[in-house]
């Protein structure tokens, strides 16, 4: 059985409960960016501490796919189904294209450049919302030690096409903004830090309207250790997925928790996929491991089929 704290009837609609975590790989150091492949079946992550990318299918298990990687950390899919990658030492955001081709999209803000992009989402219109914190500067494992240059942490949007980034949030909104997704009609954009899980208001031209902290409880009964939020996704349903020290935390758009799901290593992202979209797989740490669940991502995360596979 899958270990839950903190859990209510509604998280038993939502997961198998009876089910059990599934290793799919072993053996990494710190891994992130989940991104699934529907037209090939295939898992890609990235294994930062390593500095290197994998792609897992059913068929071959996981398999280094580059290295070096730049360290980079969030993938995501853009509205043609061509990869976008967060450089996290690199401090940039990406467009790989199967053709090998690589399309710097943001770089710098206002003459200086970004701290280490994090995580990385696309609207149905094209535009790209990313983080910036500075872990990627730190003299750690998982950066490369470097001036910061623009003294704060911002949370960007790129318009669809190109164009000047935009910063979305006042820069001392966030200590260190970290994983973001947007409800399933796309009218909120989550984003994370240290203190919780933060709501914004999407406006039409794509702007955000004044964010308001739903959940700042990242913490359990058994472990008041527990939290520092990371990676999320939203479901079908509206319900936010966040990843962190304890696990995974389910909560309603809302906020309110729905239940913890004990990871057996600090989980740090997670990504729905599968033939049926409702495999959920998980970064913990050192493994990839999946766990099945009743409810599939937002509808939009599945349509990001590459054109040239459909």
């Amino acid at each position: 059985m899958i270990p839950v704290s903190n859990g209510t009837p509604e998280l038993s609609e939502l997961l198998d409960l009876d089910g059990d975590f599934h290793v799919l790989g072993t053996g990494y150091r710190f891994i992130e960016g989940p991104v699934w492949s529907p037209h090939d079946q295939s898992l890609m992550f990235n294994d930062i501490q390593f500095d290197s990318r994998w792609r897992w299918t059913e068929a071959t298990g996981a398999q280094l796919d580059r290295r070096p990687n730049w360290k980079s950390n969030g993938m995501t899919r853009d509205v043609d189904g061509e990869l976008l990658v967060c450089g996290h030492v690199s401090s940039d955001v990406v467009r790989e294209r199967r053709d090998g081709s690589r399309e710097v999209l943001a770089f710098h803000y206002q003459g200086g450049y970004l701290n280490s992009p994090n995580d990385v989402v696309v609207r149905s219109d094209g535009s790209v919302y990313f983080t910036d914190p500075d872990y990627g500067r730190w003299d750690h494992a998982v950066g490369v030690a470097r001036p910061f240059e623009l003294g704060f942490h911002g949370v960007y949007r790129i318009p669809p096409g190109g164009g000047d980034l935009e910063l979305l949030v006042d820069r001392d909104q966030f200590d260190q903004p970290n994983g973001l997704c947007f409800s399933p009609d796309e009218s909120v954009l989550y984003v994370d830090d240290f203190v919780g899980v933060y709501a914004f208001p999407v406006r039409p031209d794509g702007g955000l309207g004044s964010g308001r902290l739903i959940h700042d409880g990242m913490s359990s009964d058994e472990n008041p250790g527990d939290g520092n939020p990371d990676g999320m996704r939203c479901d079908e349903r509206g319900n936010v997925w966040v990843t962190g020290r304890g696990g995974v935390w389910v909560m309603t758009g809302e906020g309110d928790l729905l239940g913890l799901i004990r990871t057996p290593e600090v989980c740090a992202n997670l990504t729905w996929g599968g033939p049926d979209w409702h495999s959920l797989f998980l970064c913990t740490s050192t493994s990839i491991r999946m766990i099945r669940t009743l409810v599939g991502p937002a509808p939009l995360a599945r349509s990001r089929v590459p054109a040239w596979a459909s």
